[in-house]
């Protein structure tokens, strides 16, 4: 896909992709996206993230240890997550989770609800970086709490939005939190920071099945309240 030449061609057109060409990508072009990324706001200026950049051996050598982790049923549950396990998830977002399952895995790939196997490799697809030739994890630190995880977020959309700019595409990765004892034992991680995602970084295989899916939104009116001062009565708070 062409590079998005505005900031709101790149939002319309950012996208989880899940199929990659293997076309390598620069480190400068790397880097260059990095540096815009971290120009993105923090709490006071604290810039608590760290990027671990994988790329050729390290990145397969990463991708071999996590697939033995996943195949052998190592998953870290509950350890350093910062989201509820899958059939914690309250509503309404349970239902939309569900259905975007649904979109990925029935009607894009064709894989039945009962189709295990088909599923699971689909899903062990997400340790090669969806076959994205480099592979990034995010990490950040957990002193400032809670609010490094909201710095950490507009890094990630930052250099989302940087490679549109510069025709990549991208794909934020929830499914690494649950192996960061393995992405400890490959990466400089400090002992005080969370793993947030892997980031899948590459050019797009529109060919591929999965090319062409996307997923909805939620109308504006669904989560947005005006107020304006015709709408607002003040009373005065009782002595």
């Amino acid at each position: 896909m062409n590079p998005a030449s505005t900031i709101e061609e790149a939002m319309a057109t950012r996208r989880s992709c899940r199929a990659f060409l293997p076309t390598p990508v620069p480190r400068a072009q790397v880097e260059r996206l990095l540096a815009l990324a971290s120009s993105s706001a923090s709490n006071s200026n604290s810039q608590p993230w760290q990027v671990h950049v994988l790329t050729g051996a390290a990145k397969r050598a990463l991708t071999a240890d996590l697939l033995c982790a996943y195949d052998e049923g190592r998953r870290a549950v509950g350890e350093f997550a910062y989201q509820p396990a899958a059939d914690s998830w309250p509503e309404p977002f349970r239902s939309r989770r569900r259905r975007f399952g649904e979109g990925l895995y029935s009607e894009t790939l064709g894989l039945a609800a009962d189709d295990t196997a088909g599923r699971s490799g689909h899903h062990r697809r997400n340790y090669d970086f969806f076959g994205a030739p480099v592979g990034l994890v995010l990490t950040v630190s957990r002193a400032p709490l809670q609010g490094a995880l909201i710095d950490a977020g507009l890094f990630l959309q930052g250099l989302m939005l940087s490679a549109r700019g510069a025709g990549l595409h991208t794909c934020a990765q929830a499914s690494f939190i649950d192996y960061h004892p393995v992405l400890r034992r490959h990466l400089t991680i400090p002992d005080d920071h969370l793993v947030v995602c892997g980031i899948a970084l590459g050019y797009a295989d529109d060919d591929h099945r999965l090319g062409g899916y996307r997923t909805s939104r939620e109308p504006v009116e669904s989560f947005v309240t005006f107020y304006d001062s015709a709408a607002v009565t003040h009373q005065a708070e009782p002595v």
